[in-house]
């Protein structure tokens, strides 16, 4: 179970090209964000509201068809549900390309949206790599989310710049072809499918997940911060335009450095956070430093360098919640029921884009770039007065156990794995073969956990 041999050749391959699946799939989404604010008003029939709704409305159909698709795959077999739904973000970028319309360009985010692809790519990645390797694949997966972010915040104004609104579009179908191209080529075809709990949806466990009040907490948290990113975004391209005098086409340097500010400012805080045992003091921190901040955009709009120095500050406390939130529900999902909480959380992400698109757009309208600052400082501070009540985690990780044949039928399996040091919570899945757990890593036992596991 602890090998320390390192990933095989299959393995690797397939990890880094779903890492790039997941890159471009991601970049395409966010490329748009830092530009349709301003070059969208060109489009016939623009409006704010309309174009906070283009701005999110990829979030309606990937918040309803998430737990659907990765249940499919399960099904009929992960390839052919994730390029179906690159096909789809494909023909939406093409139909979002050549709109002269916002309601065509809404109608293009829309459909990209609905290749709702996480959950299949995920349980292929599963499928792709043996337990010790795991979470390393993961772990891949994670740093081509926050760096597709980070390379669409520069990139969308750059291209922007060069091709205009439809060119970024049509770059986004293009990532998706190359996204495509990986998984016919590139990507290894698992042996066989497996359920994995810690990486798909089980029906069975949805209603618990649902009914957890602290995953609710973490589920209405991720909600209220795509939303405020969706509806400050709808606001800062213009402040940096129509406030403080930059031009449009200048927008790229100022998302570039703020994120690279913004990263070295959020890592203290990550590992203070998980060495010092803190994440609800961090968690905290970073919501409030959301609420304070949206109130300064409002101030300093009129200063290029003010307002670049309140962005830097978002962006700490956005990044840090990005990588904070996903750690704090690993750590609460119970046993066996990851898989099934990363699902619920990510449909709560894309339905909270997507009302942000809109909430973004209708405060504008209605109060302009001020009324967009307090509506997110706002709704970042019922984030905050919802989080204060929380526990603070336990410091667990999941962990799933492969378990012999006849060792999975011992009646007395789970009272003994309980018994292992480090160990807090057991399901046992007989038709898998394995134990899934919650375990203290600074606790456990790994040679008793051996044992117990080991055949009769």
């Amino acid at each position: 179970m602890h090998q320390v041999d390192s990933m095989s050749p299959q393995e690797r391959r397939a990890s880094i090209s779903l890492a790039l699946v997941f890159a471009f799939r991601m970049l395409g989404l966010f490329m748009v964000l830092p530009v349709l604010a301003t070059y969208g008003q060109q489009l016939q029939g623009a409006t704010p509201l309309l174009i906070g709704m283009a701005i999110g409305a990829y979030g309606l159909t990937q918040a309803v068809l998430q737990i659907p698709f990765g249940m499919l795959s399960d099904r009929i077999g992960r390839k052919p549900v994730i390029i179906f739904g690159l096909v789809l973000f494909a023909a939406g970028g093409l139909l979002a390309a050549g709109a002269d319309s916002i309601q065509q360009v809404i109608a293009g985010r829309i459909l990209q949206g609905a290749g709702a692809i996480a959950a299949a790519v995920m349980a292929l990645v599963a499928d792709s790599t043996r337990e010790q390797h795991r979470t390393k694949a993961m772990a891949m997966i994670g740093m081509s989310i926050g760096l597709a972010f980070a390379v669409a915040m520069v990139a969308g104004p750059i291209v922007a710049g060069i091709a205009g609104l439809g060119g970024v579009f049509l770059s986004t179908s293009m990532l998706a072809v190359v996204g495509i191209g990986l998984v016919l080529l590139v990507v290894p075809t698992p042996q066989q499918v497996l359920h994995h709990r810690d990486a798909g949806i089980v029906r069975g466990a949805l209603r618990p997940a649902l009914a957890n009040s602290e995953l609710l907490r973490l589920n209405y948290g991720i909600a209220c911060l795509h939303a405020i990113l969706m509806a400050t975004f709808l606001a800062i391209p213009l402040a940096l335009q129509q406030q403080a005098g930059l031009p449009k086409e200048e927008h790229w340097w100022v998302y570039l450095a703020a994120l690279l500010l913004s990263f070295f400012g959020m890592v203290p805080f990550i590992i203070y956070a998980e060495r010092q045992r803190q994440m609800k003091r961090v968690l905290l921190g970073a919501v409030a430093l959301l609420v304070l901040v949206q109130p300064l955009f409002w101030l300093t709009q009129a200063s290029l360098p003010w307002l670049v120095a309140c962005i830097i500050l978002f962006f700490v406390g956005f990044n840090l919640l990005e990588a904070t939130l996903p750690s704090l529900l690993s750590k609460i999902a119970p046993a066996g029921g990851k898989g099934t909480a990363m699902g619920v959380y990510s449909t709560s992400q894309f339905a909270g884009a997507a009302l942000g698109g809109m909430f973004g757009g209708w405060l504008f309208a209605h109060f302009g770039l001020g009324g967009v600052f307090v509506g997110c400082a706002l709704l970042a501070l019922s984030w905050l007065a919802i989080g204060v009540t929380m526990r603070e985690p336990p410091y667990v990780t999941s962990y799933r156990l492969a378990v012999s044949s006849d060792r999975i039928r011992d009646a007395g399996l789970a009272a003994s794995l309980l018994a292992v040091a480090g160990v807090t919570d057991v399901v046992i899945v007989a038709d898998e073969s394995a134990a899934y757990l919650k375990v203290d890593s600074k606790l456990l036992d790994r040679e008793a956990l051996d044992r117990v596991a080991a055949p009769v």
